[in-house]
């Protein structure tokens, strides 16, 4: 009887939690980088060209098909690479726009020994001496 009841009172306990979790309780999500599917391909990329230098050294490829498999992944890296490049100099002009840096916070950093913490403090945990406030 008191095992049910421990049961019940946890699943009520995890559908009431579940039900009224507020939506600032929430993290914010990661933001999604413009690259992020290229980088993935670039990695796919060099596993590829390293897999093909392995077998390659084992012997399971002929010479010919080596450099001809060979050229074509860094032909395709190229491109992949290109491509990078150009996102990555068309993004920083919207992302430097939306995103601002924040400030520090009074407090997180040391005006005597130049310390950076991550909550303020009275007092520096380096060099000990009173923080601004």
């Amino acid at each position: 009887m008191t095992l049910v009841a421990a049961v019940v009172l946890v699943v009520a306990a995890t559908t009431l939690f579940t039900l009224f979790v507020r939506a600032k309780d929430i993290p914010a999500p990661d933001p999604v980088s413009p690259t992020q599917h290229l980088d993935e391909r670039k990695a796919a990329i060099y596993e590829n060209l390293r897999d093909l230098q392995f077998e390659y050294r084992v012997g399971k490829l002929s010479d010919a098909d080596y450099q001809q498999t060979k050229l074509s992944l860094q032909k395709e890296l190229a491109g992949v690479l290109a491509e990078i490049d150009r996102v990555t100099q068309q993004a920083p002009s919207k992302a430097a726009v939306a995103a601002p840096k924040p400030k520090p916070a009074a407090g997180t950093v040391c005006p005597h020994c130049g310390a950076k913490f991550a909550k303020p403090m009275k007092f520096c945990g380096e060099c000990g001496k009173a923080m601004a406030s």
